[in-house]
């Protein structure tokens, strides 16, 4: 079977690696599609995932990305066709309208709710084959298929991924030493229209938290201001998730970084203006506690919160997120097997 997979930000990287990995192994011929973002590529790289047919570039208003997607659609239609491929993974819109002009079949995974993405709901969940569903979701397509998971569970399950001590090293620190991670997103999907994180008052507010308790280091999705440089990550990126398995907690504006670091365990806070809306995080948040979710105009309270956390001795809090992380993974799956097993014994695939 020739499989194609696009790759549109870089935690579809993160998301499908382990499924182009496997897919290889059991003879498939994998293609990869990117956008130009460098960090994507950099993780390509790292996980083998190559050589790739480049995009382009992303633009920010809705207008520039409805033309950049007509555009894609023409690159891939031909690419498609040429290659003759029989299937298509990816977490964006482009392939779902390929599969429609071509023979390939597509395989959308998405864990945002309805309501979050009514663009992807009206123009890519119609024309996609299937749509890989976190269970905690309802969908309208009758194309979805629900699994007991997350995304970031897909690369972050013990199967599939053990944090490298050798990153604390690499970033300066010791074993057991305190320390926190901080993530800044953009908020440039077509999702993020009208939505807000952190201000930059907030940032220095949390950094001025937490710098007396122990290193601060900040990874953000744009240049950060002047004054965060000193803290910005000392890493690669594709040592981030060893990095925050061994840090004290997490903060930020970013939905993913927050649901990643809940699935390792670590207590993790962000505030964004999509607090409460979706799915994913309020299941890993209302069931599990593994994380916290505020309003910008709650952000004394998400201090309140960070300050009863450092309270807490390192060891507790620990070994209470341990607890609770571990009842997550009994009552959740693996999703990359999932994944794999629904491709190799699809029906429309045979």
């Amino acid at each position: 079977m020739n499989i194609l997979i696009d790759i549109g930000h870089p935690g579809h990287v993160h998301l499908l690696h382990g499924v182009a990995e496997e897919m290889k192994k059991r003879g498939h011929k994998v293609f990869y599609s990117v956008r130009d973002i460098p960090v994507a590529k950099r993780l390509m790289e790292h996980y083998g995932m190559t050589p790739w047919v480049d995009l382009g570039g992303k633009k920010d208003s809705l207008m520039g990305k409805a033309q950049t997607v007509l555009s894609q659609d023409m690159q891939l239609l031909r690419f498609v066709r040429k290659n003759h491929i029989d299937l298509g993974l990816s977490s964006g819109l482009v392939l779902s309208h390929v599969s429609r002009l071509t023979k390939m079949k597509s395989f959308m995974f998405d864990d945002d709710d309805d309501a979050a993405e009514p663009l992807v709901t009206k123009y890519g969940h119609p024309l996609s084959d299937i749509v890989f569903t976190p269970d905690c979701i309802h969908r309208k397509t009758k194309h979805a298929v629900y699994y007991a998971g997350t995304h970031e569970l897909a690369y972050l399950h013990p199967n599939r991924f053990a944090p490298d001590p050798s990153v604390l090293q690499h970033a300066g620190l010791v074993e057991g030493e305190r320390f926190f991670i901080m993530r800044f997103v953009a908020l440039k999907g077509h999702h993020d229209v009208g939505q807000a994180g952190l201000s930059l008052e907030q940032k220095r507010a949390l950094v001025d938290l937490l710098s007396p308790h122990g290193r601060v280091i900040i990874t953000s999705e744009r240049a950060v201001e002047p004054e965060f440089e000193p803290y910005r990550l000392p890493v690669p990126p594709e040592e981030i998730h060893s990095l925050m398995a061994y840090s004290s907690m997490f903060v930020g504006d970013s939905q993913t970084m927050t649901s990643e670091a809940a699935i390792l365990g670590v207590p993790a806070l962000k505030c964004n203006t999509f607090a409460g809306r979706l799915s994913v995080p309020n299941m890993l948040e209302d069931k599990y506690g593994l994380c916290y979710a505020y309003l910008p105009e709650r952000f004394e309270d998400m201090l309140a919160q960070i300050r009863h956390l450092l309270d807490m001795p390192s060891e507790s809090l620990h070994a209470e997120w341990h607890a609770k992380r571990q009842q997550t993974l009994h009552e959740m799956i693996d999703p990359t097997e999932f994944f794999i097993n629904h491709i190799e014994h699809n029906e429309a695939l045979s």
